[in-house]
């Protein structure tokens, strides 16, 4: 299955990426610059890209995503602290973002005769993010074999929908996943802050999978307090 994947640069689509390059076809990297915070995590995709050994796109969609407003990732709010399962992480939404990352993507794969476009959306997003539900993972597959009918056909192909973060770095270990190589902090500064909400998924991640997190953070010790604060 030749298969372009959507690749931001952090853990869970940077290991999706090894798996895809270990068990399919790789036939490329595909990045978006729409005007999110920091662009920090494309440069851990471009890597990603020259680690395996294929082309790296990155799609300017900063028009489209100003007209987005109102996301912690995108406007001058402040990005909160805590687990993802809060309320308060709400404001990280980009609305639609999944939906039109995809819809381009979809595009380029049936250009480049490409059978599946990839991407890393897994079960710990679903409370958060409707775009990365099952529900609308099925939707927009039924809506691109309509778009694309007797012109292509393009799999979306999501290994992750149904489990957990933690599953991520167990998988992303067994292929060889050089964690440390990847970026997930929604604040973008020198080190990974250790608060934010992917942050906090991340370091309960590695936990959970018993696999070393080689992550360096500005607060490496935060995650249990915000664990443990929403009942886990």
């Amino acid at each position: 299955m030749r298969t372009i994947v959507i690749c931001s640069g952090g853990l869970d689509s940077v290991s999706l990426a090894h798996k895809v390059a270990a068990e399919h076809e790789l036939a490329g990297l595909l990045s978006f610059d729409y005007g999110q915070r920091h662009v920090k995590e494309v440069e851990y995709a471009a890597a990603c890209a020259r680690r395996l050994g294929v082309p790296h796109k990155v799609v300017d969609i900063r028009q489209i995503g100003a007209a987005l407003s109102g996301s912690a990732l995108t406007d001058d709010v402040a990005v909160p602290d805590g687990h993802y399962a809060e309320e308060t992480m709400k404001i990280t939404i980009v609305p639609n973002r999944n939906a039109i990352m995809l819809a381009i993507a979809f595009g380029m794969a049936a250009a480049e005769k490409a059978d599946a476009v990839a991407a890393a959306v897994h079960g710990g997003d679903h409370f958060i993010y409707p775009d990365c539900r099952p529900g609308f993972i099925n939707a927009f597959q039924a809506m691109q074999d309509a778009a694309l009918e007797g012109y292509a056909e393009v799999k979306l192909y999501t290994p992750y929908l149904q489990g957990s973060k933690g599953d991520i770095v167990t998988d992303g270990a067994k292929h060889g996943t050089p964690f440390a190589e990847t970026w997930s902090c929604y604040k973008g500064g020198a080190k990974h802050c250790g608060r934010c909400g992917t942050c906090v998924e991340r370091r309960e991640a590695f936990h959970l999978a018993g696999v070393i997190d080689p992550t360096d953070y500005e607060d490496r010790d935060f995650w249990l307090a915000a664990v443990a604060g929403r009942g886990a």
